[in-house]
């Protein structure tokens, strides 16, 4: 199997597992988080795709942390309380390990692709290593909802 088809793979497993997610979440901000992040692994297999083309890939810039955060600030008003099986923890712990394990894969392969596609396999485990930043602060916020949100530093979502 090639790298692109290789990577291909695994955006789509990333993308089904958030779908999953999304789908078990009894959030519903929560789950509009899981349906952002598996929209981003559906728009990076599309990046991988059109690589493997020889076509020039869409890098729009990705808005999911600032989307996530004014998720985030829309539950902290709500006040609702928050009941979550811990269960759903070993879920997000899998999600990490997923994106670690992506972001690692571009940069081992980055220089294994054209000079041209460098960049792009950058700027994909960038976009993963969010991806990560994003699921530890949902484990946070799952582990310790009321402190996570009166936490003022959860604007650090930002970066």
């Amino acid at each position: 199997m090639n790298i692109f088809d290789f990577a291909m793979e695994k955006e789509k497993y990333s993308e089904d597992y958030y779908r999953q997610l999304a789908a078990k979440s009894n959030n519903k901000g929560l789950e509009t988080v899981f349906n952002m992040l598996a929209d981003e692994e559906a728009r990076h297999y599309e990046i991988v795709s059109d690589m493997k083309k020889d076509a020039a890939p869409d890098l729009a810039e990705t808005t999911v942390l600032s989307d996530a955060k004014d998720i985030f600030e829309q539950i902290r008003e709500s006040a609702k309380s928050f009941n979550f099986n811990i269960s759903e923890v070993e879920l997000y712990k899998k999600a990490l390990k997923i994106e670690k394990q992506s972001r690692d894969f571009y940069l081992e392969k980055v220089n294994e692709v054209a000079e041209a596609q460098k960049e792009i396999f950058l700027k994909l485990a960038d976009e993963e290593r969010k991806h990560f930043f994003l699921l530890e602060n949902i484990m946070d916020f799952v582990l310790k909802p009321q402190t996570w949100l009166e936490n003022a530093e959860f604007y650090h979502l930002d970066e």
